[in-house]
């Protein structure tokens, strides 16, 4: 229910004047570093390309999940409430299931439409240092992994953060 809140906030633009401030980071050795960058057939067939984000300059979200972990589960839904509220991020799934029909009965069970990719082997989630689930991580418009969540982190941290990373997009952010 506090996705909901937090969701319909975004949706509504509420604290249009008081400065969106993120949730501490979890740790991250990613953590102003450039993304790890990826090109990858997604389970729905296209390709998603971490590459085209940088070119289009949008912020990028990038999370971790599995059919295992429950805390994975209960956010599914609000992720993709966010990908629904947020068309100005990019926003990317990566399956840790063993196989790729795991990942599609994922899609199916949360009614996913953002891009999901099958990590077969865990390459990606080396690249990103995934050790545990959740995880998940926002870069920037440039390219620069800004904020990490993990396990320790409350339900609706990734929704704050992204609320706040889009305030400080904003032109006149800042000044």
């Amino acid at each position: 229910m506090r996705d909901l809140v937090v969701l319909g906030a975004i949706a509504l633009g509420a604290c249009a004047h008081a400065p969106a401030t993120p949730p501490p980071s979890s740790p991250s050795p990613l953590l102003g570093e450039p993304v790890p960058g990826f090109r990858r057939a997604t389970v729905q067939g296209p390709v998603f390309d971490t590459a085209s984000a940088r070119a289009n300059r949008r912020p990028l979200v990038v999370d971790f999940f599995a059919a295992y972990c429950r805390p994975c589960q209960r956010a599914l839904p609000a992720l993709e409430a966010l990908h629904a509220a947020r068309p100005d991020f990019d926003l990317v799934g990566v399956s840790l299931d063993d196989s790729a029909e795991g990942a599609v009965q994922m899609i199916n069970r949360h009614h996913l439409t953002f891009p999901v990719v099958h990590d077969a082997g865990h390459v990606l989630a080396g690249r990103f240092r995934v050790t545990e689930l959740p995880r998940g991580f926002i870069a920037d418009a440039s390219g620069r992994v800004i904020w990490a969540t993990g396990p320790s982190q409350q339900d609706d941290a990734l929704s704050r953060a992204v609320t706040a990373v889009a305030a400080a997009s904003r032109p006149g952010a800042g000044e």
